[in-house]
């Protein structure tokens, strides 16, 4: 991946992310009812690494599963490359975990970027204290078994209501988490960076009591003029 796109990606909102993806067509990228264990104040940015949780059925899902060093659930956890954010397909299910502080530990430990589920953590607050991002729908006790059973690694996959395919670039904020393909990334980061900095200078225009109207969205030609000078003054 490259490592400019990484800065960039890691300097710029979710929602600013959201809308250069919009312009282009793509309006289901954000993962829905995800959010941060903790926030960390800095952005997770990696490609996606991918698992997949399917129904789980009782005769193939009990403790002895946890034994057997096959087991996707563990082997995704060590196969998940460093720097890229695993991403766990929970079938939109908190009622039993994901995974526990146990295998994240592990997984941050690695090198890996981060990780989300549209399920839930057990152990969230052991996790919420890591230093290595996580997203999850809510806490949950129950270990996986009860309800999911670990069935693809590095698929395309669904998360809350996402496409994930391997390899996409995962970005997650304070707020939530976006997939970006990973061929469009570069052209997006470059068209985040470039909105990132016209929004905070309309922030600053605003706060300084200017109306919106010909700000935002720049209609009149004479707030470009006054952009491109607040640029210049502030190296951006």
């Amino acid at each position: 991946m490259n490592t400019d796109t990484i800065e960039r990606l890691r300097q710029v909102s979710v929602a600013t992310l959201a809308t250069a993806l919009y312009k282009r067509g793509l309006r289901n990228q954000v993962i829905q009812d995800v959010r941060p264990v903790a926030r960390k104040g800095r952005n997770m940015v990696g490609p996606a690494f991918t698992l997949r949780y399917m129904p789980a059925r009782e005769d193939r899902n009990t403790l002895a599963e946890f034994r057997n060093p096959e087991h996707p659930q563990r082997v995704a956890i060590e196969q998940c490359p460093k720097g890229h954010v695993l991403v766990m397909d929970s079938r939109k299910d908190a009622r039993a975990a994901s995974a526990g502080d146990i295998l994240i530990t592990r997984l941050m430990v690695r090198g890996g970027e981060g990780v989300v589920t549209d399920g839930g953590f057990r152990d969230s607050m052991s996790i919420g204290a890591l230093d290595m991002p996580a997203y999850h729908s809510r806490a949950s006790s129950p270990t996986n078994l009860t309800l999911n059973e670990a069935i693809d690694i590095n698929v395309p996959i669904g998360c809350g209501d996402a496409a994930v395919f391997p390899g996409d670039i995962v970005v997650g904020d304070d707020d939530s988490v976006i997939i970006i393909p990973a061929g469009i990334a570069d052209e997006v980061a470059v068209e985040a960076t470039e909105m990132t900095a016209y929004e905070d200078f309309v922030v600053e225009r605003v706060r300084d009591g200017q109306t919106i109207i010909g700000l935002y969205p720049a209609t009149d030609e004479a707030n470009l003029e006054v952009f491109a000078e607040w640029r210049k003054a502030n190296g951006r």
